[in-house]
């Protein structure tokens, strides 16, 4: 169906205001609220922080206190926005319960992006820190059977599965070596500039929770530390993501693709939501971001003289909306070609590519000596001591051969070369790389 937020009439910013009843709607039921639409909440709920510091950075590198205010009108309503969002989730629900939902969305996320994503570049950074979002999940899921009892594949609903990729050990890797080219917005495609949009403000919110969250997780140190190591890798991955904007933008165009992108957003929530009562919340979004969309628009015209058109390209229709969902296949061959892969400045390579001096290795000893003291394995080994094996969702065994073995954590592949078989590894690069026929859409 064709959709251009173009063409929709804009409502009067001062009307879209939100009393304190309806910035407190009511929460979705834990036992009976559908995976994908928790998914969509914490989608949406980072969506609008990233509105929200990107509006506030933009006031504080700005002059003219006209074009503020107006900043500051935009930027109110972004805020009750995400209050109204974030107060879905139920008071019942658990930090860690409610961090599966994060990891199934940057998994299931970053899956559909990659998988139309047609810029070999993107496509390999996505692909790379697919693989460790995915591990994170795993880490977290046995965490939350080990100190609850609760059984992860209910919460994502089996659609996602819980096993080992990459080890959370191997992430670790030297500051230098998280950073991508950035891509020319000229040249780009639409669907490479909302899918960047959209991937560094969901890994950014991801970032910021396990950040604030950490302290506060009350049940064990061990989950204080696996939030903390986490959220470190959570924080290349943001380096990693906003690398691939385009650095020469303007402030204002930025603006405009932030509300183009956010009104894609809602639109494609609102197309894919099963819950009425919450795609009626997607709707009234999408209608006030469409005025946020005009306003922006209007302040580029006015500011730059350049026209919505130069930002966005073509019509201003919304390319294929993004529909989350499963991804098992296509995630299951990521891990059997590509587990054994880092990053070595701009390029994802085989880790058997790096030479002993690489600043990776020594990155690597610096955090991770000695291997007892790393939450991510710890969390692993505890369950392992306490039932026998680690906890896993899986339709079938594990894609590599190396990640089978379900009575001991792997902490070599990816980090130690001699552990790390060349099938896993591929060049993250190549044009050929980035042609995946069987599951492509």
């Amino acid at each position: 169906m064709r959709f251009n937020p173009f063409e929709e009439k804009p409502m009067p910013l001062d009307q879209l205001f939100m009393d304190w009843d309806k910035l407190y709607p009511k929460p979705y039921h834990l036992g009976t609220v559908h995976p994908y639409t928790k998914v969509r909440i914490v989608l949406m709920n980072g969506t609008e922080f990233e509105a929200q510091w990107f509006g506030h950075q933009f006031s504080r590198h700005c002059q003219d206190n006209d074009l503020r205010r107006e900043l500051a009108m935009i930027r109110r309503i972004e805020q009750m926005q995400q209050k109204r969002i974030s107060c879905l989730k139920p008071k019942n629900e658990t930090v860690l319960e409610h961090t599966i939902t994060y990891e199934q969305l940057a998994v299931d996320l970053t899956a559909f992006l990659a998988r139309r994503e047609n810029d070999c570049n993107v496509k390999t950074a996505l692909d790379f820190a697919l693989l460790e979002d995915f591990d994170h999940l795993y880490r977290y899921a046995n965490l939350l059977d080990y100190e609850y009892g609760t059984c992860p594949e209910k919460l994502v609903g089996r659609y996602t599965e819980m096993t080992p990729a990459r080890p959370t050990i191997a992430h670790h890797r030297y500051p230098t070596d998280s950073i991508f080219r950035s891509i020319d917005n000229q040249t780009a495609s639409l669907k490479t500039k909302l899918g960047i949009n959209i991937i560094t403000a969901a890994e950014q919110q991801t970032m910021n929770y396990y950040m604030n969250i950490a302290p506060f997780y009350s049940r064990s140190d061990l989950g204080r530390r696996l939030y903390q190591e986490i959220g470190m890798i959570e924080e290349e991955h943001v380096s990693q993501y906003e690398s691939l904007k385009d650095p020469s933008a303007t402030w204002l165009e930025d603006l405009l693709m932030h509300e183009y992108t956010e009104c894609y957003l809602y639109y494609s929530c609102m197309m894919t939501e099963c819950d009425l009562y919450i795609r009626k919340i997607w709707e009234e979004c999408l209608m006030q971001e469409i005025s946020h969309l005009h306003k922006a628009k209007e302040l580029l015209e006015k500011y730059e003289n350049k026209s919505w058109q130069q930002v966005i390209g073509g019509c201003g229709d919304f390319p294929d909306i993004l529909v989350l969902g499963p991804n098992i296949d296509y995630i299951r061959h990521i891990i059997a070609t590509t587990t054994g892969n880092t990053q070595k400045e701009e390029d994802v390579v085989p880790l058997g590519r790096l030479s002993e001096n690489d600043p990776f290795f020594f990155y690597q000893h610096v955090m991770n000596d000695p291997l007892c003291e790393v939450a991510s394995h710890v969390t692993i080994d505890a369950r392992i001591r306490r039932k026998g094996c680690d906890y896993r969702f899986e339709i079938k065994e594990n894609p590599l051969p190396e990640l089978r073995n379900r009575r001991c954590d792997n902490t070599s592949i990816g980090r130690i070369p001699a552990c790390t078989p060349a099938s896993a590894s591929s060049e993250g690069t190549t044009a050929d790389n980035c042609r995946c026929p069987i599951f492509s859409k």
